[in-house]
């Protein structure tokens, strides 16, 4: 057991960063007609008014909310929060994001196989990438009630000692989650799986967020009078 613990939280975080840089890289390189979101808004707008501003947002708000709080080290906020109101935050944050992503990419997931426009346009990997981030999002949210019997912040500390040893390149990693409960393991497991897939699957439009027109000169255009001048 201690060789398969090593092996999925030691080794199995470098396969899966490898696969998704390469994988990208070579994505670009070689695919670019499949570069696209393959926004199926076109065949049916139903319920797409709410359930995509409720999956991105939620998804963006935990993406980030991940980010810098796994990769942040602790004595970077410690003389302004300590890791234990830092953990009430996260779940009060990450659980209202959460269930926005959830509500949204359920919603998505049940048009995606019901409806018979969308669901023939389908790809293998667009029902799997689909299926992979609801499930993953569910059970961050089971994450919380364990969360909720240890609010001393401990449990956090672990899993960013865990984010930062991989990131940071630091040695035996995968003993910082020795301890940790089942319901934990398994959200990292496929949250690294979702990482490997990344570049087979339509996620890879997040590397082309449109994130220049923040910057962009305003365009004046002007309408042609009755005329012709």
């Amino acid at each position: 057991m201690h060789y398969l613990h090593t092996l999925l939280f030691g080794l199995y975080p470098y396969v899966a960063g490898v696969v998704f840089l390469v994988g990208s890289l070579l994505r670009y390189d070689h695919g670019q007609y499949t570069w696209k979101t393959g926004s199926s808004q076109m065949l049916s707008s139903r319920r797409m008014r709410l359930a995509s501003p409720l999956f991105h947002v939620g998804i963006l708000v935990i993406f980030f909310g991940h980010l810098v709080g796994l990769l942040t080290p602790h004595w970077v906020y410690a003389p302004f929060i300590s890791a234990g109101n830092k953990q009430i935050m996260a779940i009060l944050v990450g659980g209202i994001a959460g269930v926005m992503c959830l509500v949204g990419g359920a919603m998505l997931m049940h048009r995606r196989f019901t409806d018979p426009r969308v669901k023939a346009s389908s790809t293998f990997s667009d029902n799997l990438i689909i299926v992979l981030l609801v499930v993953q999002v569910t059970l961050g949210l089971l994450t919380i009630p364990a969360a909720m019997h240890h609010l001393d912040g401990g449990v956090m500390l672990k899993l960013a000692d865990w984010a930062q040893a991989i990131v940071f390149f630091q040695g035996n990693a995968a003993s910082h989650l020795e301890g940790l409960g089942f319901i934990y393991h398994i959200h990292i497991f496929i949250g690294l799986t979702i990482v490997l897939i990344f570049p087979f699957t339509r996620l890879v439009h997040v590397w082309s967020a449109p994130l220049g027109y923040l910057g962009r000169r305003y365009q004046i255009v002007r309408r042609r009078d009755a005329g012709g001048h």
